[in-house]
């Protein structure tokens, strides 16, 4: 039986304001807040809002039948509490419904995946917790972000204990290969992968309103019917996008939240099922494992990481930033670790790429990539300046690796602690079960001999 795995991602831009080389070590603070506030606005007015009230109602119309997964990066979570807590509300109202799954991403929702393991792992760990402080759900499937995977990428995510991890289905990767079926990481088979379906995926996120296209206009009948058209074996069906298609890449005019709605009722006639990723990974044997000794994402033909690190500006800036990424997990500042987490996020190295793209960039505040490089160096060229007044640069390696190690090691020290507090709570709790037991024996023994009396 086939089934679909419908997924979203919730991310919005943190926009940087222009900052000139003579603010350096005068002026730390970074951002263009009314262009936040206002994009932040924007984007929940017209895609948020609307989109989360009809999964809302999508998942209370077809009594379970109807699954969806989403994720949302830390910073996108933060600008949310601030501008627009009615969407955190529908979240929280989708949650309730029992058919959301939400999955881990990183917090930044930036590229160290590419370049530190430590701030890495120790971002994806932060989200993980935001994720189970907000909506109690412990997240089992991971989703880097622009679904950035390669091998090693995928041995570390396995590492961390995820269950399973979505990919792009890229052609030079997948060859002959289907997208729908259900792989494994080639250096830890534990780890499960989802790979994307992009065709059916931009089918809805990219063309649906293009006049142009040639299937246009689509109906969700028809779409079904090349879900239901494809070989009986291949029942995993991945439809991967931001949760922004809905909406700001199809305008609602489009009519593109009727069609969704009316998804859930065709696939049912056809025998198609719904399911969120952790079911699939649960239920469904991988048939093979993927190798993918380079890294991959769902952006641009080439499917790769260019659009953030194809050029030499690009690689600067993110060198640059990542030198100092020992000494920022060293700091308890808080100013700094916000900042640390909106200079690492993707889009800043966006802005910096000179290639020719299928789709239009929107660079905001910048008129070339240039002025892009230019701006973000000036910024970060303070973010460092703050940093290593805390930790200089003239601080031995050995000296710093003492402080990581030290800090490590308590960090490992509390982890136990917190472990030995919990087991020891559950003791209590047993025996304090244990006590209650034989007095309400006693106190039932009382009540029979007073009746016989």
């Amino acid at each position: 039986m086939k089934t679909i795995c419908l997924y979203f991602e919730i991310h919005q831009i943190i926009h940087l304001k222009r900052y000139r080389f003579f603010e350096i070590g005068s002026e730390h603070y970074y951002y263009d807040d009314y262009a936040n506030e206002q994009g932040m606005n924007e984007v929940a007015e017209r895609s948020y809002i609307p989109a989360l009230r009809t999964l809302i109602d999508m998942a209370k119309a077809n009594n379970g039948a109807f699954k969806v997964a989403l994720s949302i990066s830390g910073v996108a979570l933060e600008q949310l509490e601030i501008h627009a807590p009615a969407v955190i509300e529908l979240l929280h109202e989708l949650n309730a419904t029992g058919c959301c799954e939400f999955l881990c991403e990183p917090y930044s929702h930036g590229l160290s995946s590419l370049k530190n393991e430590t701030c890495f792992c120790e971002e994806v760990e932060r989200m993980r917790v935001k994720i189970k402080d907000y909506f109690g759900q412990e997240p089992k499937v991971f989703r880097n972000s622009s679904l950035i995977y390669d091998n090693e990428i995928g041995g570390i995510v396995a590492g961390m204990g995820f269950k399973g991890m979505l990919a792009e289905g890229a052609k030079h990767v997948l060859g002959w290969k289907s997208p729908h079926y259900l792989y494994h990481c080639a250096e830890n088979p534990n780890l499960k992968l989802l790979l994307r379906d992009f065709k059916l995926s931009d089918d809805i996120s990219l063309r649906f309103s293009n006049t142009e296209w040639s299937e246009y206009p689509l109906f969700a009948d028809k779409y079904i019917g090349w879900i239901a058209s494809l070989p009986e074996n291949e029942q995993v069906i991945n439809i991967f996008m931001e949760l922004s298609a809905l909406g700001i890449f199809q305008p609602l005019s489009s009519n593109i939240l009727e069609f969704l709605k009316a998804l859930p009722e065709c696939a049912k006639q056809k025998g198609i099922t719904f399911s969120t990723p952790s079911e699939i990974v649960t239920k469904l044997k991988s048939v093979d494992m993927i190798d993918v000794p380079y890294p991959m994402s769902w952006t641009d033909e080439e499917r790769d990481i260019s659009p953030w690190l194809g050029n030499v500006m690009q690689r600067e800036a993110f060198d640059k930033l990542y030198s100092v990424a020992e000494r920022v997990h060293l700091c308890s500042d808080r100013r700094i670790k916000q900042d640390w987490d909106y200079l690492q996020a993707s889009n800043n190295f966006r802005f910096m790429t000179t290639k020719q793209m299928g789709v239009s960039l929107d660079r905001g505040i910048y008129d070339s990539p240039y002025d892009a490089f230019t701006n973000y160096m000036n910024i970060l060229g303070d973010f460092i300046a703050r940093v290593n007044s805390l930790y200089p640069v003239d601080m031995e390696d050995e000296e710093l690796n003492s402080l990581l190690t030290t800090i490590r090691n308590q960090e490992e020290e509390l982890v136990q602690l917190n472990d030995q507090v919990k087991h020891l709570q559950a003791l209590v709790k047993e025996q304090s079960e244990k006590e209650k037991a034989p007095a309400k024996k006693t106190t039932a023994a009382k009540k029979t001999t007073t009746a016989k009396k």
